[in-house]
């Protein structure tokens, strides 16, 4: 009996597990750089890409995991004594790595052949 507990218990996570949203996460990017990284949402969640302007000329980027109650907003980013920097606009989307990573590839592409070069010229 213990054995088909645990069997159910099993397909059971792997259900769970399978049906887990992932996102790409960004804290906060600036123009087309977005340092990115993957995280699985909540339930309740959907993945999201934050756009604002700072100071009227400066992209500012989110990228991540955001309530469903909260998505396709637009809302004021404050800093220090609530004054408002800019407007970000959070679009949700509901699918694996939606919230695409553009630049991402590229600067891990860079950073590689960087510390590459770096590497070969310690061993040389």
């Amino acid at each position: 009996m213990n054995r088909v507990i645990l069997q159910l218990f099993a397909v059971g996570l792997c259900f769970a597990i399978a049906q887990a949203l992932v996102c790409y996460q960004c804290a906060i990017g600036i123009g087309s750089l977005c340092v990115t990284s993957e995280k699985t949402c909540a339930s309740g969640e959907l993945c999201y890409s934050g756009v604002g302007k700072a100071i009227g000329f400066v992209d500012i980027k989110t990228k991540g995991c955001l309530a469903v109650a909260n998505c396709n907003k637009t809302e004021d980013v404050d800093f220090g004594t609530n004054k408002t920097v800019y407007k970000m606009t959070k679009t949700c989307c509901s699918t694996n790595l939606c919230n695409a990573a553009p630049g991402t590839p590229m600067l891990t592409l860079a950073l590689a052949t960087i510390s590459a070069v770096f590497v070969g010229n310690l061993l040389v």
